[in-house]
């Protein structure tokens, strides 16, 4: 009987020490978020940003030239084969003015159905195919885009225009624009630094946002006959802008 009873009395003892030890563990559990929680935060870094904005002027060294030719038959091959005949002067005629092969490249080729005018209350009828055949021809000499033009025209394009001018190596001048840009940011640094009473640390992270102005282009024209003059082309400059964004320390 003793004997039961103190082996009843351990069994009530363990649980109350587990019990205790569970008790614990949920305060230690449920205390530690709360100390960190209260911990105060990190004091913020004293900075100053400011955008710099720099630009350079400069000439294009070439130019590229959209253009072809639309022709119509009763079937596809008709319409196919006067196409090619027109594209094969035109091709021979851009050779002949010291156009390279490499510098005459496809665009656009498309097949496309014609049908009549609609009539009322009537299905739509087949007349014929009309296909149209686009390249891209880039003119290394910029003093020949006009006499490229007129003997595309004169060789039987119908599709003449979208005049390009464009850099074959812009890097060197982003890199002076990019300097421009950089003294432009820290000019203006400081200047708030000056006027705010702070003295200004050294440069935290710098991100740059590159853009250049669109290429100059002409429209493209519906070529009806040779043109009577040599089209006035002029290729002008472009403007390449470099915009950064500098963060500047703040020494005290």
């Amino acid at each position: 009987m003793l004997a039961r009873r103190s082996g009843k009395f351990a069994f009530q003892a363990a649980s109350r020490r587990l019990l205790a030890g569970v008790a614990i563990a949920a305060v230690a559990i449920f205390v530690a978020p709360c100390a960190q929680a209260q911990q105060p935060p990190a004091p913020a870094e004293a900075r100053v940003i400011v955008i710099g904005e720099g630009s350079v002027h400069v000439a294009p060294d070439y130019a590229q030239i959209r253009g072809g030719v639309t022709t119509k038959g009763k079937t596809v091959k008709e319409a196919t084969d006067a196409n090619s005949k027109v594209m094969a002067a035109i091709t021979a005629a851009l050779l002949s003015a010291g156009i390279a092969q490499s510098d005459i490249q496809t665009a656009q080729f498309s097949i496309q159905p014609v049908y009549a005018p609609p009539q009322p209350q009537t299905e739509p009828k087949l007349v014929g195919y009309s296909v149209s055949n686009q390249i891209t021809v880039t003119v290394r000499a910029l003093g020949k885009v006009s006499d490229t033009l007129d003997r595309m025209v004169d060789a039987g394009a119908t599709d003449v225009g979208n005049v390009s001018f464009l850099h074959s190596d812009p890097a060197k001048a982003l890199d002076q624009a990019r300097e421009a840009a950089v003294a432009d940011a820290r000019r203006k640094a400081e200047l708030y630094a000056r006027i705010a009473g702070f003295t200004l640390g050294r440069v935290a992270w710098l991100t740059e946002d590159t853009g250049m102005m669109p290429p100059v282009a002409t429209p493209m024209f519906r070529a009806q006959a040779s043109m009577a003059a040599p089209v006035p082309i002029s290729a002008g400059e472009d403007t390449l802008r470099v915009q950064i964004t500098v963060g500047y320390d703040i020494a005290n």
